[in-house]
């Protein structure tokens, strides 16, 4: 979502502010506001099941980021489905909040879809062995792309991911698996929800 020049003040302070709304949706099992470069902001959400994510899609947050679209943003938000093939996160809640992020987002090789999933998903035990890593998710997108988007409490442990074993093995295949590199956004996050007891979700 970008946000006009003019508003991205508020666009932070309206994510910010939307996160007691997401604490009361039992159903929205991981919520993350993030900001990438100056104005470009995203919401990246979780579910149990497609009954959870549709009422959330149609819940106070969505209504509010919707009747206000034509006055914060550019450009209307988008709203992209996934699919959870793997994830992380820790057992108890962290003592402090996440302040760092990353996406990376590839397409497999026509025919390599199948690896690239049971590679991601393969990648899940090295990510838990990862104390700075708070969340991690491996996810197909609904155009058919994959990505990654995890967070970490500071700029150290995002470093210490991206020099890891996922990060490397992943560009180490990514001329036999993917179609080229992987694209990546550093991103800083500005509110997050999320349930430490929840495992696989769609």
């Amino acid at each position: 979502m970008k946000a006009k020049s003019e508003k991205v003040a508020e666009v932070e302070r309206f994510l910010q502010s939307a996160l007691p709304l997401v604490r009361q949706e039992a159903g929205t099992t991981a919520w993350f506001a993030v900001r990438h470069g100056h104005s470009e902001f995203g919401i990246f959400d979780v579910f149990p099941g497609e009954a959870e994510r549709e009422a959330h899609l149609t819940g106070p947050v969505a209504q509010a980021l919707m009747e206000r679209a034509d006055e914060l943003f550019a450009e209307p938000p988008q709203i992209q489905k996934l699919d959870v093939l793997a994830d992380k996160l820790p057992a108890t809640t962290p003592a402090g909040a996440d302040t760092k992020g990353v996406l990376l987002t590839f397409r497999a090789k026509t025919g390599h879809d199948e690896e690239v999933e049971r590679f991601l998903r393969d990648a899940q035990p090295l990510v838990e062995a990862e104390p700075a890593t708070t969340a991690w998710f491996a996810v197909r997108l609904d155009d058919g792309r994959y990505g990654i988007f995890d967070v970490f409490p500071d700029e150290a442990g995002r470093l210490r991911h991206l020099a890891g074993r996922v990060p490397r093995e992943l560009i180490k295949r990514a001329f036999s698996l993917l179609g080229s590199l992987p694209a990546s956004d550093m991103l800083s996050v500005q509110a997050e929800k999320f349930e430490p007891t929840y495992r696989a979700a769609a």
